[in-house]
């Protein structure tokens, strides 16, 4: 009868540990299906080279998945499915975030010959991608894409563990400076003193301005604009020349990469045009700009360098839409 049980007992614990052995291996290909930092850096690759090739299907895409190309829902193999003609080549920033299991990417690559600048972002889930959304900004000024011939060395480096912040705040530190934009508060988001930002190539601040030229209340060129032009990130906000734009909404700030320092943005700016100027503040020989534009909203994509705590770069890239227009995600949950 010993025998017996002893006989029981071993297979009873050889059932248990072929259990165990089962569900140890579940978990295994569960972690082997989350995509890490260069799974999804070779995802957006892939992903380009497929758009290039005009063939989905050389990409693993759900059956689900939502498409959405500059605010308008498409479906796989639409729009730039359809005209992409070369991938990015030497002006590609990637920002890979494997907590959120999505990546951001700006890139300069070709369309129907001609260059463009994309913002890409994409959500990956079980080794499947199952959101996929495309902004593009045409018609690239040839001054602009001087500056779209390779990153700034800051977006390729990696922070000094000392440097980095966290996730979560990384995410609060670039969400604050769309409300340093709509407040007209330079202190409202952590700039650092060294901060430029540029916009589909063209450097928006830290300029150097001539020493003579002359300063003009109309702000054209070589004027008020300059001056305005030359001041650092948290200096030129504060100046209330973005007070054009009553409202960034939605504001979908998800995509952090720690080890670089990186933030990926997206976000829909709007302006009203109610009022025919901007009235500068702290600007000498510069008191208003004047705003003679229709109303318009600018989908946009940024990516923020942050270290120590500040925001040192910002790369940023938009086009303009009819006022008030929709994001292409309304139905979705994560717009908020």
């Amino acid at each position: 009868m010993r025998r017996s049980g002893v006989r029981s007992s071993s297979v009873a614990l050889g059932v248990g540990f072929l259990a165990i052995g089962m569900a140890l291996a579940g978990r295994a290909g569960a972690a082997a299906a989350h995509c890490d930092s260069a799974c999804l850096d070779g995802m957006v690759d892939s992903y380009l080279a497929a758009l290039v090739a005009h063939d989905p299907s050389k990409v693993p895409i759900a059956a689900d998945a939502k498409f959405v190309e500059n605010t308008v829902r498409m479906k796989p193999g639409e729009g730039l499915w359809q005209t992409a003609s070369a991938v990015p080549t030497t002006f590609k920033i990637y920002v890979p975030d494997p907590i959120a299991e999505q990546v951001g990417f700006i890139g300069v690559m070709e369309e129907s010959g001609k260059p463009i600048e994309l913002g890409l972002r994409l959500k990956i889930r079980n080794g499947q991608i199952t959101e996929m959304e495309h902004l593009i900004a045409r018609n690239l000024r040839a001054a602009s894409l001087k500056n779209l011939q390779t990153p700034r060395p800051a977006f390729l480096q990696v922070v000094p563990r000392s440097e980095r912040s966290s996730h979560a705040a990384m995410l609060k530190i670039a969400y604050s400076y769309y409300t340093a934009l709509v407040t007209g508060n330079g202190q409202a988001a952590p700039f650092a003193d060294d901060c430029v930002r540029h916009e589909n190539g063209m450097q928006t601040t830290s300029n150097v301005r001539p020493s003579q030229t002359p300063i003009n209340q109309s702000g054209a060129a070589g004027g008020g604009m300059a001056r305005l032009g030359a001041m650092g990130c948290a200096a030129q906000v504060s100046t209330h020349t973005f007070d054009y734009i009553t409202r960034i909404e939605p504001r979908r700030v998800w995509i952090a990469d720690v080890r670089h320092g990186l933030v990926f943005g997206l976000s829909q700016f709007r302006q009203p045009m109610k009022k025919k100027f901007v009235k500068i503040v702290g600007v000498p020989g510069l008191d208003r700009i004047p705003m003679n534009f229709k109303p318009f909203d600018l989908p946009a994509a940024h990516i923020f360098k942050v270290s120590g705590g500040k925001i040192h770069e910002i790369e940023a890239m938009g086009f303009m839409m009819p006022y008030d227009s929709p994001t292409g995600w309304e139905k979705s949950a994560q717009v908020h």
